[in-house]
């Protein structure tokens, strides 16, 4: 007998009530009542993500202590870890795993959520999320001109940065080991992409 495992996948939430799909805005969405689901809407469709495994929170653990250390500490803007509400237009609401918004563009944040395009979003990748991360969300982050965006990889240990140029993202590469990241929103960053998935 063979046994098939499913693994947890990002679907659209046809299920909730509250709004057509299509229409989902962020006060539909803020007025989900809390069932221990993680939800977020792109293009007034609203998505349900899987629960991140250990794995994955380490990985964002790791992230965010580093850029807490060479952003906040020094001074230069805000590091969020997820959950954190992103709306980046009327109809699309994301809670990317680390936000980085520096203080040139501290307006954008307010008590509730973030409002507008954040200077780096960060997803880890995982195998029930990675085509949306890669299509999707991108697509969104891309059109709200999120500057740069990186897809960590806690499997292979690997960091893709992806920078926005025009209207789409052009890939500087997939990082590894003792690599620096060529950002241009931290030029500085010293850490090493290993250090990201200790």
């Amino acid at each position: 007998m063979t046994v098939t495992q499913t693994l947890p996948m990002t679907i659209r939430a046809d299920h909730v009530s509250g709004c057509k799909q299509g229409r989902w805005t962020y006060a539909k969405y803020a007025a989900i009542p809390d069932d221990g689901n993680r939800y977020e809407v792109v293009d007034g469709v609203l998505y349900m993500t899987p629960s991140p495994n250990l794995g994955h929170q380490g990985s964002v653990t790791h992230f965010t202590a580093h850029l807490f250390a060479h952003v906040e500490v020094p001074g230069l803007g805000r590091v969020f870890p997820a959950p954190c509400d992103v709306e980046l237009a009327s109809r699309v609401v994301v809670q990317p795993d680390v936000v980085v918004v520096l203080n040139s563009n501290a307006s954008i944040m307010t008590p509730s959520r973030i409002i507008g395009a954040p200077d780096l979003v960060i997803e880890i990748a995982s195998p029930g999320t990675a085509s949306y991360d890669r299509r999707t969300k991108q697509d969104a982050y891309a059109r709200a001109g999120v500057p740069e965006y990186w897809i960590a990889d806690p499997s292979s240990r690997t960091v893709e940065v992806l920078r926005l140029e025009g209207n789409a993202y052009q890939s500087l590469g997939i990082f590894e080991g003792e690599s620096t990241l060529p950002s241009r929103v931290l030029p500085d960053l010293p850490v090493q992409v290993s250090q990201f998935f200790a």
